[in-house]
C-alpha cells in the first residue's frame, strides 16, 4: 500500500502538495472524466464511493488526510476519491 502525508513541501508547488493527500488506497480525480469513469469502475465492481472533496490550503483537510488514507487502507472493498475543489470546481458548486 502507498503512503499518505498532508505536510506541505517546501518549494510550494501546488501539484505536489495536492499529491500529497493521495496515498494507500485513495484516488486522485483530476476531471469530470476522471470523476465518471470512477463512477462507472464503482458500479461494475459493487464498490461504494466515498469522495472527500478538499484543498492543499485547508487546515481541517490537511489533518484529516492521514486518517483517510487509514481507512482506504483498512477498507479495500470500498472505492476512495479525492477531489481538489481548487483544481476540480465542477462538484463544489
Amino acid at each position: 500500500m502507498g503512503h499518505c502525508f498532508s505536510k506541505d513541501k517546501s518549494d510550494g508547488s501546488d501539484s505536489e502538495q495536492a499529491v500529497e493527500f493521495v496515498g494507500g488506497n485513495v484516488h486522485r480525480v483530476t476531471s469530470k472524466e476522471d470523476w465518471d469513469q470512477k463512477l462507472s469502475e464503482a458500479k461494475r465492481d459493487g464498490k461504494i464511493v466515498i469522495a472527500n472533496f478538499s484543498a492543499t490550503w485547508c487546515g481541517p483537510c490537511r489533518m484529516l488526510a492521514p486518517f483517510y488514507c487509514e481507512l482506504s487502507e483498512k477498507h479495500p472493498s470500498l472505492m476512495f476519491l479525492l477531489i481538489d475543489v481548487d483544481e476540480l470546481t465542477m462538484g463544489s458548486k
